[in-house]
């Protein structure tokens, strides 16, 4: 595994009964590295994500996460590398009967010895780093707005000080408004916290406001660069991603001139 690299994919085969997801595909995140992951219904963001994540399992290839191959690890030695990656699931996946604070607590409960004191002091400073009022702690997640679940969300993601965020639609069902401060969030706590993150997203104004590279599933593999570097690609669903009426709003919204990157 080269130098500042958190995640390499090599030969990346999925399926589901006779069905093939990704074929033969090569991936890799760099550290400190915000790395989006976009494509067309069926191309299998979220299967590859998961895949990643230790939630399925390949018919063939490597993931190596973190220095670890995920595929040849035991079950207890993938618990153990887990506890370095924090992931927000698209519906926040927050426990309905526990707190804002007692979900943040869940994975310190299961993979640290704090004593209960330290785990309320940490669960202080992780709602603050989400964003959230103090006041949220106490408060059961239907008490709370969609943005504010996708932020109780995000700092039980950061509950074990993960060296890898993983992002499941983020911004998905907020407004442009909250959508922009999610993104901005994001941004701020990659940069404070030395985070390398990787967004599973539909979002054109999420790609230009956070990634520094984008991955594009299609046609079973993926292509990757920048977003100048991809709207110069001739495949026409990539050119009517970055190129269309949307891509072209996205653009001028980043600030971006005709035919610049990412944001």
């Amino acid at each position: 595994m080269q130098d500042g690299t958190v995640i390499e994919i090599t030969g990346l085969r999925t399926q589901f009964g006779i069905q093939v997801i990704h074929e033969d595909l090569d991936f890799s995140v760099a550290r400190g590295e915000v790395m989006g992951v976009v494509g067309g219904s069926g191309t299998g963001k979220s299967v590859l994500l998961r895949s990643v994540i230790g939630l399925i399992r390949p018919a063939a290839g490597r993931i190596v996460v973190l220095g670890h191959d995920m595929t040849a690890l035991p079950p207890d030695a993938v618990r153990a590398l887990q506890r370095r990656w924090g992931v927000l699931f698209q519906d926040g996946a927050l426990f309905s009967s526990l707190t804002v604070a007692q979900n943040i607590e869940a994975p310190m409960k299961e993979h640290t010895r704090m004593s209960r004191r330290l785990r309320r002091d940490m669960i202080d400073v992780k709602i603050s780093l989400a964003g959230l009022p103090p006041e949220a702690a106490n408060k059961f997640p239907s008490e709370l707005s969609g943005g504010m679940r996708k932020r109780a969300g995000l700092a039980r993601a950061l509950a074990l000080d993960p060296e890898i965020l993983f992002l499941d639609e983020p911004t998905a069902g907020l407004d442009p408004i909250g959508a922009a401060k999610f993104d901005r969030l994001v941004r701020g706590l990659q940069r404070a916290l030395g985070l390398s993150v990787l967004v599973v997203t539909h979002d054109l104004d999420s790609l230009h406001a956070v990634c520094d590279r984008v991955s594009v599933l299609i046609d079973k593999r993926v292509k990757v660069g920048t977003i100048e570097s991809l709207m110069r690609e001739p495949d026409p669903w990539i050119q009517e991603y970055f190129r269309g009426p949307r891509g072209r709003a996205a653009q001028a919204a980043a600030g971006h001139g005709a035919g610049t990157g990412n944001g």
